[in-house]
């Protein structure tokens, strides 16, 4: 029983110190977000990772690192929905 709560409190230490492990609210969609973040700036931080991606797209360095930087913003697309956003639609012109 002692190790089964150690094991938890841990968990929830290493889920307060790094976002990207999640808990349980997280969401699929910021799940995945984190992931693609993760991916994307540990190549663009490591030089020879960097280099072999622009190699395989045949594209120069920068601008495989330019594109990489840009994917972060949404990586996995617009965020879904929640429920309670409401959309106000815009009055018609007369």
């Amino acid at each position: 029983m002692a190790d089964k709560l150690r094991n938890q409190q841990e968990l929830e230490r290493l889920q307060a110190k790094f976002v990207g492990t999640g808990h349980p609210d997280t969401a699929s969609w910021e799940w995945k977000t984190n992931i693609q973040r993760d991916t994307f700036s540990s190549i663009v931080g490591h030089r020879p990772l960097l280099a072999y991606v622009a190699l395989a797209e045949n594209e120069p360095i920068a601008t495989t690192r330019a594109r990489l930087i840009r994917k972060m913003i949404q990586p996995c697309g617009p965020p879904p929905s929640r429920e309670g956003d409401e959309v106000i639609p815009l009055r018609e012109p007369n």
